[in-house]
């Protein structure tokens, strides 16, 4: 036990929330410069933070219509006035790229959501009531990650018929379980704690016991597993988007862009070079940023950072 947990402790070992405060915040601290010290991490973030500006502030970053083009301009290289040069359509790949920035990001948050939600409480249920209920559950998990899962979301998005929104369902339905399984591996750890077992033998009811002590204790992985899952819903839009079951002309989409600007690969490379750039930062950056929460998350890296004397 490190100083810092002593001096948070009276003498029977229980937290003093007067003292609680020093302690957490050079906790954070401590979290912070390890986050900060690794320069990939940065990376990730910096990608990320210009991504969400870039997305938020489309409408100051151009003036263009992202939409609407001009035929007499098809196909410019970038310029001054055309930073990324024109489409087949006349129309500016920046404001483009900037639009669609709003639609990947705001599919994939509302994805990571709903598959969040979902995992975690099919997770957290089956880990803590065991049994019956944990073995159906996982099984019908497993028969779901039995299927490749790119491919069925395309089974599923091919079904419904093309739209965003039929896309999110799919990709839906088919992100929850890795949330469920790593929700139910961290469950099963936790309940039995020590803490987890007193408060069962105090007759603190099962509700809040899941609500006050399992589930802030297993958000940790989810929240690392959730920044990460964030770069496999914006290239799974991308990848249906280009098959043609996502966003439709003339919707500024990534995968749309692509599919639409590849026959002008030869003679106008920028038509589909800057939406596959973006696509591929945006999935380094997030990426990125989950390896470098994950660092400061894991209880396992805290305790080497002690260590560290970081």
């Amino acid at each position: 036990m490190s100083d810092l947990e002593s001096d948070a402790m009276t003498d029977g070992g229980v937290v003093d929330e007067t003292r609680f405060p020093r302690y957490r915040s050079a906790v954070e601290s401590r979290a912070f410069r390890q986050f900060t010290a690794n320069k990939l991490n940065i990376i990730g973030l910096v990608i990320v933070v210009t991504v969400l500006f870039g997305a938020v502030f489309a409408p100051v970053l151009t003036t263009y219509n992202p939409e609407k083009g001009d035929l007499f301009e098809r196909l410019e290289p970038p310029s001054e006035e055309h930073l990324l040069g024109t489409d087949q359509l006349g129309r500016d790949v920046f404001a483009r790229l900037l639009y669609g920035a709003r639609i990947s990001l705001g599919i994939a948050v509302t994805v990571v959501a709903i598959t969040l939600v979902i995992g975690t409480a099919v997770g957290v249920t089956a880990g803590y009531a065991g049994g019956y209920v944990d073995e159906a559950l996982m099984r019908f998990v497993d028969i779901l990650l039995a299927f490749p899962g790119i491919l069925l979301a395309l089974v599923i998005a091919g079904i419904l018929g093309p739209s965003l929104t039929n896309i999110m369902i799919a990709l839906a339905v088919v992100g929850w379980t890795q949330y469920a399984r790593v929700v139910r591996g961290s469950v099963l750890s936790v309940k039995e704690m020590e803490y987890v077992r007193a408060a069962q033998l105090m007759g603190v009811s099962r509700t809040r016991i899941v609500l006050k002590h399992i589930i802030p204790n297993v958000i940790a992985p989810v929240v690392v597993l959730g920044t990460m899952d964030m770069a496999y819903v914006i290239l799974g839009t991308a990848g249906l988007s280009f098959l043609g079951l996502g966003a439709q002309p003339p919707t500024p989409e990534w995968g749309t862009m692509l599919a639409s600007g590849r026959n002008y690969l030869q003679d106008a490379w920028w038509v589909v070079n800057f939406p596959g750039l973006a696509i591929m930062l945006v999935v380094l950056g997030f990426n990125l940023l989950g390896d470098g929460l994950r660092d400061i998350l894991d209880p396992k890296d805290m305790g080497n950072m002690e260590d560290k004397g970081l």
